[in-house]
């Protein structure tokens, strides 16, 4: 790996939702960031910078991860999901996300889309995951509006499947 300097400017090609994209980034930029200013993927909301609050959770190579822990040229040639990947293009959710709606598991929304990018990651791993299991992976996020009880019922409503 060359030293750049830190103010110079890197291309960063990456796979986004299906698509090889790339752009300039300096090296120091968060991944969030660039996913929303660099590639338009305004999905991936930005709430505590710290990794606390999990709302830019976001897949890396089908792994939940925080976007705001990760350096965008840490995803160099990486593939990146985001929640702009869930629907069906031509709009039709999917079961999560209906599951969601038809729980009321949203309100405000902000931390929706990485909730259900690391139920995306975690369902893939755990298609059965107790009640137990499925708090302990909500844990990781923060939600100021809807106590988390729809959010759970939508989740073991998938699972049931």
């Amino acid at each position: 790996m060359r030293r750049v300097n830190r103010n110079e400017r890197v291309r960063i090609a990456l796979t986004l939702n299906g698509r090889r994209l790339s752009a300039e980034a300096e090296p120091r930029m968060l991944l969030s960031d660039f996913l929303r200013h660099g590639l338009g993927a305004t999905g991936t909301h930005v709430g505590c910078e710290h990794g606390v609050c999990g709302s830019c959770t976001v897949l890396i190579d089908g792994v939940a991860q925080r976007s705001c822990l990760t350096l965008a040229v840490q995803a160099e040639g990486r593939e990146v999901r985001t929640v702009e990947s869930l629907a069906a293009p031509d709009g039709t959710l999917n079961p999560l996300q209906q599951a969601f709606r038809a729980n009321h598991a949203l309100q405000c929304g902000f931390c929706t889309p990485g909730i259900l990018m690391s139920f995306t990651d975690y369902l893939a791993r755990n298609p059965k995951p107790t009640i137990e299991q499925i708090r302990d992976v909500l844990s990781g996020h923060l939600c100021r509006c809807t106590g988390y009880a729809g959010i759970v019922a939508a989740i073991e409503e998938v699972a049931k499947r």
